[in-house]
């Protein structure tokens, strides 16, 4: 089976420190996160954003649903790391597993790009590619709202 993965891209209308806030600071993490959850309870995602550190997917209780390490990170440009579901078996990965994003700023406007996957070495892959599309779909105006705002 071919890779598989989700390639998302939105203009933002803010400079890429504010994107990367909103990307990356609790306080904005928690207002989009929660799409991921399908309706589900509420959540944020922590992390120090240095290579090898912990990401952690926080409940509202304070347990953790997902986890994953930062691959690659250039502060205000590239931000890569993993994430698994705590309650399975985590699979190999690859450099370029995970979820990227990528940011770029011209004339006070952030492209912002996210590739996630790859999802073809999962059971059921094709599934959870098209809901991951799906969530970014309402991610990703939540992030540009919350950057033009910040």
């Amino acid at each position: 089976m071919p890779k598989l993965f989700v390639e998302k891209t939105i203009e933002i209308n803010a400079p890429v420190t504010k994107v990367w806030d909103a990307l990356t600071q609790v306080k904005n993490t928690s207002q989009w996160a929660e799409e991921f959850s399908g309706g589900g309870p509420k959540f944020h995602i922590e992390s120090e954003w240095k290579p090898g550190s912990p990401v952690l997917w926080k409940s509202e209780d304070g347990s953790t649903t997902a986890e994953g390490n930062v691959t690659a990170v250039e502060p205000l440009k590239l931000l890569r790391y993993t994430v698994f579901d705590v309650r399975s078996e985590k699979p190999k990965v690859t450099e370029e597993d995970g979820i990227t994003y990528e940011l770029n700023e011209q004339n006070g406007k952030t492209t912002l790009k996210i590739l996630q996957g790859d999802f073809s070495s999962m059971a059921d892959g094709e599934k959870y590619h098209r809901l991951t599309a799906e969530n970014w779909d309402r991610v990703l105006p939540k992030v540009k709202a919350i950057a033009e705002k910040l």
